[in-house]
């Protein structure tokens, strides 16, 4: 067993392993408690609610665009809503789902649910959503959110006021600024108590304009009656993006929502949408709001797959749901079936549970800031310890012995998966995509994997599961993923595997005869829309950190990211640690190829995403890592290692392993403020997600707080944004 701490005395010589890269027999000692909240999972149900297959998410209406051409539009509110997730019998969860607030003439599913309805998307037609903030009672007054909010981290803050919103908030002797966070000064910290911002992030959405990416400052609370005196009402840069968003398509933002445009030009893929909160994803997403958003068509679509065999179009499994597909009723046969995989914890009363104390993480009592350097509710990872998918906890789906396809979104908070159909006798696991959408070629996952798919937070993998040669009976779905922080390795051999008899089981598959001969190709014989390698780029070396506590012994107080700044003649990097709010270092220039250098001074994994683009991964090598002169160096000598086969194609998140640097190139098209960041969501709501701007300031965009009013036409478009408070 060795410390997050004492990791960073190793050096180079990891183990290669089928999960790539990691830290080979070396164990962390620090990870969340398993146990939970307090229901008894004893005896909790399994495989007894069939899986929800999501409908399709209902158009509202057409949006005339000014270049003259007609977007998808919706309405769409997030609302507070009752769900049954555990089995039937026990209590329903208070949870929180998006859902259409109105229909095309009067039709559709006008249904608010966890996960939400899809979004079906044509390729290069856009679409327009507008994302209401419905967080209010019968009585029109806010809800408090559903799970504790540590005011202490720098987040959207709306009770600092228009001065101190989208800050840490300060702090006067032992005396918290906002009267919210504290039922005594001195000792006692309570979750903030007030209404709760929000502002919807596409995952995955390419070359959309950054007033309609979710930027994590261009929130917005809800309109409700009750809203202090003080509050602001929405994010530094909502009402930069209003503006922007009036004069580029019409839209006109108000009180509660903001009407975002998404271009869908890029490759069709499996997208998925989510909040995306200042140092409140995590809760956020937690509570329930998220959606698959799928982008069909196009020079790569499904209709440009071949048969090997023959040449022609080749047949995938299908059909996938459709706008208005009659839903609970007279249900359709699914070969096509989105899922969503998340881990949470419940209380007994049904209630959805997530800790409301750095007590739970690792045993540090307090005291808390701002005597010392750590949070008192923030938790520097969360598992839970039920997996559920598609809004149910253990479903299971009647299957035919033939081929499906299945889109996996790995949405757990912290959880890195490692998908097992070991235990189903006879499959066949054949990835087709990812998150950029098809692949190179088709991966045997059964062949070279063993049948296990490994997936860090926020990846997709587009799957075909054939069943044609599994005999009839019920199958369980493992996980073989750690209940802990994953650094890379094999289960068994580098960590140990999630339980087996809570997490390490996600669904059932009960497999019955095929209804019908299966008409479509076998996976082995497809032949996918070529990947055309991107090339050249300059490099831009960047640091993976964690700030452990100067007051408690290996205790992570804040994850961040940094620059690293290579000395030419030695190979050795120094890293520079930095925070949210500090001065813009990434700025391509419009147009630009640069490769991304993820080098990782940490004991974990990170799924590092990048907001606006999609990369090519170009490989990982070994790092020497030294914390005590804050340097990283490529271990003289080292080979790098390619990509895996499930990495090729185009991506927007990747696993950054520990003692390693990961290389990514990408090629940024729109001008704009964007973010990179950990999706380890904990991770991101506590420093470790960063600003960047693909070229020049945008006149009239907001400065940083404590620098006074707007950029102008005449700033220094070389010159990086201070962000300093």
């Amino acid at each position: 067993m060795i410390t997050r701490r004492t990791f960073l005395k190793y050096t180079g010589g990891t183990t290669l392993t089928l999960f790539a890269t990691g830290v080979g027999g070396l164990r962390k000692a620090i990870a969340a408690a398993i146990p939970g909240g307090t229901l008894d999972l004893e005896g909790l149900p399994k495989f007894g609610t069939p899986l929800l297959i999501p409908p399709v998410m209902p158009r509202a209406g057409v949006w005339r665009l000014k270049d003259g051409r007609a977007a998808d539009y919706y309405e769409i509110s997030m609302r507070q809503i009752s769900q049954q997730i555990l089995p039937a019998g026990y209590p329903r969860t208070t949870v929180w789902g998006y859902g259409a607030i109105a229909g095309q003439r009067g039709q559709g599913l006008l249904l608010h649910n966890a996960p939400s309805l899809t979004i079906e998307a044509r390729w290069n037609q856009p679409t327009v959503v507008k994302w209401v903030n419905e967080l209010v009672d019968a009585s029109g007054n806010y809800l408090p959110h559903l799970l504790p909010v540590d005011p202490t981290l720098h987040w959207a803050n709306p009770p600092g006021g228009l001065d101190g919103r989208d800050m840490r908030p300060g702090f006067s002797g032992k005396t918290y600024v906002s009267p919210d966070a504290f039922t005594d000064p001195a000792t006692q910290y309570t979750r903030y108590p007030g209404p709760v911002p929000i502002v919807t992030h596409v995952h995955g959405m390419e070359s959309v304009g950054d007033e309609s990416d979710g930027y994590a400052e261009a929130w917005y609370l809800p309109v409700a009656g009750n809203i202090p005196a003080g509050y602001a009402t929405t994010g530094t840069w909502y009402d930069f993006f209003k503006a922007k968003a009036a004069n580029s398509y019409g839209a006109n933002w108000g009180p509660g929502f903001a009407t975002f445009r998404y271009p869908n030009t890029q490759r069709a893929s499996t997208v998925w949408y989510h909040d995306h909160t200042l140092g409140m994803t995590r809760l956020n997403v937690y509570a329930g709001p998220a959606g698959f958003y799928i982008i069909r068509g196009g020079p790569a679509g499904d209709a440009a797959v071949r048969d090997s065999r023959t040449g022609l179009a080749a047949v995938l499994p299908g059909p996938a749901p459709r706008e208005n597909d009659a839903f609970l009723k007279a249900r359709k046969t699914y070969y096509e079936i989105p899922i969503a995989i998340q881990d949470r914890s419940f209380n007994a009363d049904g209630s959805l549970f997530y800790p409301n104390t750095r007590d739970f993480f690792d045993g540090v009592p307090g005291p808390y800031l701002p005597d010392t350097d750590i949070s008192p509710i923030w938790n520097p990872e969360f598992f839970g310890n039920v997996m559920m998918v598609n809004g149910n906890t253990w479903p299971f789906l009647n299957v035919e012995q033939r081929r499906y396809r299945f889109r996996f979104l790995n949405g757990c908070d912290s959880r890195f998966l490692i998908l097992d159909f070991s235990g189903i006798p006879g499959v066949e696991v054949w990835q087709i995509g990812n998150e950029g959408g098809f692949l190179a070629a088709p991966v045997d996952h059964t062949t070279i994997g063993g049948n296990k798919l490994l997936m860090g937070p926020a990846e997709r993998a587009d799957v075909i599961v054939d069943f044609t040669n599994v005999p009839a009976g019920n199958y369980a779905l493992g996980n073989v993923g750690p209940d802990e922080p994953f650094g890379g390795g094999e289960p068994t051999r580098d960590f140990e595997a999630a339980d087996p008899t809570t997490t390490g089981q996600v669904m059932q598959f009960r497999v019955r005869p095929a209804l019908a001969a299966d008409p479509t190709t076998p996976p082995r014989f497809l032949v996918l829309p070529p990947i055309v390698p991107l090339t050249g780029g300059a490099a831009r070396p960047l640091a993976l950190l964690e700030e452990m506590s100067m007051n408690f012994t290996d205790a992570p107080a804040e994850t961040r990211l940094g620059t690293v700044s290579v000395d030419a003649a030695t190979g050795i990097g120094t890293w520079q640690s930095l925070a949210w709010e500090d001065h813009v270092t990434e700025n391509p220039a419009v147009g630009a190829t640069e490769v991304w250098e993820f080098y990782n001074a940490t004991g974990d994994a990170h799924p590092m995403h990048v907001h606006e683009v999609f990369f090519q991964v170009v490989d990982r090598q070994d790092i020497f890592v030294d914390e005590t002169s804050t340097s990283v160096q490529v271990v003289p000598g080292s080979a790098p290692v390619p990509p895996q086969p499930w990495e090729s194609g185009w991506k927007d998140t990747v696993i950054a392993y520990p003692g390693q640097v990961t290389r990514v190139r990408m090629q940024f098209k729109s001008p704009g403020q964007f973010v990179w960041h950990c999706h380890i969501v904990e991770h991101e709501d506590n420093e470790m997600m960063r600003p960047y701007r693909v070229g020049p300031l945008q006149p009239g965009q907001p400065m940083p707080h404590g620098h006074g009013g707007m950029a102008n036409a005449q700033d220094d478009p070389q010159e990086t944004t201070d962000r300093s408070a």
